[in-house]
């Protein structure tokens, strides 16, 4: 029995992904970025601060992280908790020492159960980026999109209501998406999301609600994905970030234009005592480089719009 021809048909396929939120760029085709006062490498900490509930929701499918064993699940709680407890705020203190202002992803339950740590995060001048509800709160497609609509919703009313400030820029548990995520976030009126890591400089997503900026998230730089999955050492994380900001500010030397080096952090993996030592050096040691620039992912974005426009 042969295949019918029509089956290896797809109308959509063209170069780069099948939609049409973005055209294929090639990055040394665009114009190059400057970023302020001449910098070659933009910084940007994305912390993910998250609470999961005892009892985890496998639909649309678990979040990374979650409880593992049977319920009380209390050994992967008390871990997670201890992110919120020690870990984020040896995060702040680093920040702090070496003058960074972060973005941190927040959960909206995290708002509501622990103010006060909002309130620290807005003292230290650190902006605050929407991260869903909580930990159950995934997304992708098979997700009504009404409830979808109505997630993204509570979580940007929660945290602007306790925070002060609307959220400008989001991040997905997971990174995971579904088909109408981006039309939503921009309906919703963020200016940013973190989802796609496919680039390392900002680019513009459109919509039928409107525009919204991808600030791509670098996954293969996490914490997570090199201390916790790939059980590498602290050391060997921090070499892999100095050897990335190396080359990115290489290629912005050579007439690359301005460069972007995301670090996406977990404060209960990164904040452990035997950890937060070498990444306090690592953010004095890329604070001391020529043309460094911490930013947070809203200044980035604001930049980035300048020079779009």
């Amino acid at each position: 029995m042969s295949l019918d021809p029509a089956y290896l048909e797809y109308r959509a396929r063209r170069r780069g992904m099948d939609h049409a939120l973005y055209p294929y760029s090639k990055l040394p085709e665009r114009a190059p970025v400057v970023w302020p006062d001449g910098a070659k490498v933009a910084i940007a900490c994305v912390v993910s601060l998250e609470w999961f509930p005892m009892t985890p929701s496998d639909a649309p499918f678990r979040a990374p992280g979650h409880m593992q064993t049977a319920y009380p699940d209390y050994r992967h709680y008390t871990a997670r908790e201890y992110g919120t407890r020690i870990g984020f705020y040896r995060l702040l203190d680093a920040f702090a020492k070496a003058g960074v202002r972060a973005s941190i992803a927040t959960n909206a339950v995290i708002a509501e159960r622990y103010p006060e740590i909002i309130a620290d995060i807005v003292a230290g001048g650190h902006e605050i980026i929407a991260h869903s509800t909580d930990m159950n709160g995934t997304i992708a497609t098979g997700l009504a999109e009404e409830d979808e609509r109505a997630l993204i919703a509570t979580s940007l009313d929660t945290l602007t209501r306790v925070s002060g400030t609307r959220p400008r820029g989001w991040l997905s548990i997971a990174r995971s998406e579904s088909w109408n995520t981006p039309r939503l976030l921009a309906e919703a009126g963020f200016d940013y999301l973190c989802d796609w890591p496919n680039d390392e400089l900002p680019y513009r997503m459109a919509t039928t609600a409107g525009g919204i900026v991808s600030l791509p998230l670098n996954h293969e730089l996490s914490d997570r994905q090199i201390l916790t999955v790939q059980q590498q050492s602290v050391d060997s994380y921090a070499e892999q970030i100095r050897d990335a900001y190396g080359w990115l500010a290489a290629e912005a030397a050579s007439g690359g234009g301005g460069r972007m080096l995301p670090l996406h952090l977990t404060p209960y993996i990164i904040g452990l005592p035997y950890r937060i030592a070498a990444f306090e050096e690592l953010l004095g040691w890329i604070g001391a480089q020529p043309g460094a620039w911490f930013a947070t992912g809203s200044a980035i974005v604001a930049s980035w719009n300048e020079q779009e426009a």
